[in-house]
């Protein structure tokens, strides 16, 4: 991803999130936030076709967002697009990555159960408006035999 791609995120964040879609100077923070964030984006041909972003810090990697354009929902995309995000904290060796999923959002939790994801807490109330929870889901990468919850 590159500054170049910000206009194009800017117009999925509104379709695809329209209550709470990242504006143009989120992105600006967020792409200046490197190293520490990795983001990326997934293309047919020259069109954006999805997007995904990680925080690093410390042990453990957070997924900041993944979204993949209406066109583009059910081929496979989401789920390369998380592969990648996990063999990037792989390479920071972080021991898990964490990500929150709206609790009504089902082909995403299911990407992410299918990828190793675990639910491990909820966070009540808070996608705004409408009150919708958080899951928050955890897949450990290394370690996983000495878990501590």
């Amino acid at each position: 991803m590159s500054w170049t791609d910000i206009d194009t995120l800017v117009e999925l964040e509104q379709r695809l999130f329209v209550d709470d879609a990242w504006s143009a100077r989120t992105w600006w923070s967020e792409l200046a936030g490197r190293p520490q964030r990795v983001y990326l984006v997934a293309q047919d041909d020259d069109r954006v076709v999805g997007y995904a972003g990680l925080s690093v810090a410390g042990d453990v990697a957070d997924v900041m967002t993944i979204a993949v354009a209406p066109g583009a929902q059910g081929t496979g995309v989401g789920r390369l697009l998380l592969e990648e995000l996990v063999a990037q904290a792989s390479a920071a060796a972080v021991s898990a990555v964490l990500l929150e999923v709206r609790s009504d959002n089902d082909p995403a939790r299911k990407l992410y159960e299918r990828n190793g994801f675990e639910q491990i807490g909820v966070r009540r109330r808070y996608y705004q408006p409408g009150d919708i929870d958080a899951l928050v889901m955890r897949r450990h990468l290394r370690g996983e035999e000495t878990r501590v919850d």
